[in-house]
């Protein structure tokens, strides 16, 4: 049975005779509970250019111990909050803890299966990183594990000293394993909070211990056998300032949206709730502030990152516009008087929308495995770090930032105007999912800005967010209305299905014109703020 858990615990380095202190001395611990011995054999996968121990990211097959089977750690979440409570740790964990503060940590479990074939529930979280690459034993771990339960007044298990007396065999390329040997001590939590830590550090360093400078066993053994520089994730990067260069703006909420991106992979995968619309989300995103900016770059990286993320936006969206789809007429199809025929109304919804889905949501995943989704996640994450950026990029932020703004809001009168002159049938509507659009890409810019001005900005994003949103309702409901003049014209169809579909049609068309005075409303009382924009 496949777990998760979150593990908060500190890692010490320590010498070979060191003792183990009198663990009862610390605050709040009543009794230090029998302690009991563990041989623990793990073999870490990887690539052979370690494309996850890069990412702090830990993958292993374990036996021995309370929790054998299959982990996956990904990277480190921060600091565990000063004074709360944590779930009980996965027996054995060996995550980040190195340094001064104590780290929380994801950890994934799966059961043992077979030796070499990672199993899918993990396969599943590591494609965003592996990108088509296969994995294979890089480290070999034996561990003497000499485990201490630490209980409080109440019985409540509070903490685990985990004495860990390590042999690890690196696969060097080429050759013959390398081996080390190392002893180490690591402090997690179960039910106890993190102000154990600052305690356990003066007593573990009197005994002769000191904070390891390791973030994992695998760290260490790779840091350690000469196999390259010590692993770990890719520390964020300061936030702009308002007297930096406005490319960092760029650089910051681009970087944002591949964490969003990175994050959801495997949600979408896994077909999470809300995972389909959180990366499709990010995918806006990017491509919007990429347009924003683009004359601060040379063209021919930006155009290719548009292209390519339009692309992933299209795959995205067919399965999600239809899972909406489909809720938004479940939902109105149920407040229809009960009648006999609306089993079969239901019925034909569900085939029409349901096997759009189905079909959609098979192309997404087919997509997101190919050569071409990866491909676009290694451009981003090219493009962020090494940013093709022209002189103009340079300009100071704040001042630059005003004239972005005021030009994606340029662009969207540009579009209301158009609307509005339009005289009502297709062209008005696709004249007003033009205006959405813009009140789309004038939020992404006004967010991007933000770290530079602030509430103003995040008031001119709140607005166009505003009319992004009611307009996404008119859209919807131009949409349904469509799909249900397409199946009330279907041939034979019994009079009453016709009459249950034509209430849900008359329903629509109203809810698109409820939709269009409120963007008209929204519009007026925006005007002024975006013809203002940052000034």
């Amino acid at each position: 049975m496949d777990s998760q858990g979150v593990e908060v615990e500190k890692k010490y380095d320590v010498g070979a005779d060191t003792e183990v202190p009198a663990l009862a001395e610390l605050p709040g611990v009543a009794r230090v509970g029998e302690p009991h011995v563990d041989t623990l054999k793990a073999v870490y996968f990887d690539t052979p250019d370690l494309a996850l121990a890069s990412r702090g990211i830990t993958l292993r097959r374990r036996t021995g111990g309370a929790d054998a089977g299959w982990h996956l750690k990904l990277p480190p979440e921060g600091p565990a909050p000063e004074g709360s409570a944590v779930d009980g740790p996965e027996p054995g964990s060996e995550g980040s803890g190195s340094g001064t503060e104590p780290q929380r940590r994801r950890e994934l479990h799966a059961p043992l299966g077979q030796a070499a074939v990672v199993p899918d529930s993990l396969q599943a979280q590591l494609h965003v990183y592996l990108r088509g690459e296969k994995v294979l034993p890089v480290v070999r771990l034996e561990t003497q594990r000499t485990t201490y339960p630490l209980y409080g007044g109440d019985g409540a298990h509070l903490a685990d000293l985990a004495d860990d007396r390590v042999t690890a065999k690196v696969q060097s390329r080429g050759g013959s394993p390398e081996q080390q040997q190392w002893r180490e001590w690591e402090l997690e939590l179960v039910h106890g909070t993190p102000d154990l830590f600052p305690a356990a550090a003066e007593l573990l360093a009197a005994a002769g211990a000191h904070p390891a400078q390791h973030t994992s066993k695998l760290a260490k053994a790779l840091g350690a056998g000469g196999t390259g520089p010590q692993p770990g994730p890719t520390p964020d990067a300061e936030p702009p300032g308002k007297k930096g260069p406005v490319a960092d703006l760029l650089t910051a909420y681009l970087a944002a949206q591949i964490r969003e991106i990175t994050a959801n992979d495997p949600g979408v995968r896994l077909e999470e709730p809300e995972a389909v619309h959180d990366l499709r989300s990010a995918t806006r995103r990017s491509r919007s502030a990429l347009a924003a900016y683009r004359r601060l770059y040379d063209d021919a990286p930006v155009r290719h990152l548009r292209d390519e993320l339009k692309w992933l936006g299209q795959v995205l969206g067919e399965p999600r516009d239809a899972e909406v789809m489909l809720d938004r007429l479940r939902s109105h199809a149920a407040e229809l008087p009960a009648a006999p025929e609306l089993a079969s109304v239901n019925a034909r919804l569900e085939e029409e929308l349901g096997n759009t889905l189905d079909t959609a949501y098979r192309r997404l995943q087919k997509a997101m495995l190919s050569e071409r989704y990866f491909g676009l996640l290694d451009s981003l994450e090219a493009f962020r770090d090494h940013p093709p950026v022209r002189p103009d990029g340079s300009a100071p932020a704040r001042k630059a930032a005003v004239k972005l703004v005021a030009k994606a809001a340029k662009r969207l009168r540009g579009a209301a105007k158009t609307a509005k002159a339009s005289r009502g049938g297709a062209k008005h509507e696709t004249s007003l999912h033009q205006v959405r659009k813009d009140a789309k890409r004038l939020r992404h810019v006004a967010e991007s800005v933000g770290p530079v001005h602030g509430k103003r900005a995040a008031k001119v994003a709140k607005a166009a967010h505003g009319q992004q949103k009611i307009l996404g309702d008119f859209q919807d409901s131009v949409v349904a209305r469509n799909l249900l003049a397409k199946l009330v014209a279907a041939p034979d169809l019994p009079e009453a299905a016709a009459s249950a579909y034509i209430t849900l049609h008359t329903r629509q068309v109203q809810l698109a014109a409820d939709a269009e005075a409120k963007y008209r409303k929204a519009r007026r009382k925006s005007r002024k703020l975006f013809r203002r924009g940052l000034q």
